[in-house]
């Protein structure tokens, strides 16, 4: 198993897996917050916080997970209101209609929810809508390895 950890993240990874935690550089309007990445493929250099570039690579049987932070103000909004990072995720919650780019045979998820004082997308995708209840156990294995440590003040 590796461990990745960087911006108050860490990822304690499945064999098999890889991760990257990064954050962009500062935009215009002064902020930024960290991404991570893991999948079960070799990620490319380059790839949108969504995983547009990644995604594009998967065989049937790869996963990807996306954890990309929110601005702090955020954790207080509706859309965050779910406590802690959903670990547990369900084959059935996989949908092809769920993806940020509809690529043909893959499926996807979101949820929203806060943690540690922090507010975060969680975005998976599976490279086959038909194997999910095969992959799942992986990406979620790889969830259950995800820490997050409280707001920097």
């Amino acid at each position: 198993m590796t461990t990745v950890a960087a911006h108050g993240l860490s990822v304690t990874l499945p064999d098999g897996w890889e991760a990257i935690i990064y954050c962009r550089p500062p935009t215009v309007a002064g902020s930024t917050h960290p991404v991570l990445h893991a999948a079960t493929f070799g990620l490319p250099v380059q790839r949108g916080d969504f995983g547009g570039g990644a995604v594009e690579l998967m065989g049937p049987a790869d996963a990807m997970v996306v954890l990309l932070e929110y601005h702090p103000d955020s954790v207080s909004t509706a859309l965050f209101a779910r406590s802690g990072l959903p670990t547990g995720l369900s084959p059935d919650l996989f949908s092809p209609a769920c993806l940020q780019r509809g690529i043909p045979g893959q499926a996807g998820v979101q949820q929203f929810f806060n943690q540690s004082g922090r507010a975060f997308c969680l975005y998976a995708v599976l490279g086959s809508y038909d194997l999910r209840a095969l992959v799942v156990p992986s990406l979620n294995a790889a969830l259950s390895g995800i820490q997050i440590e409280e707001a920097a003040a």
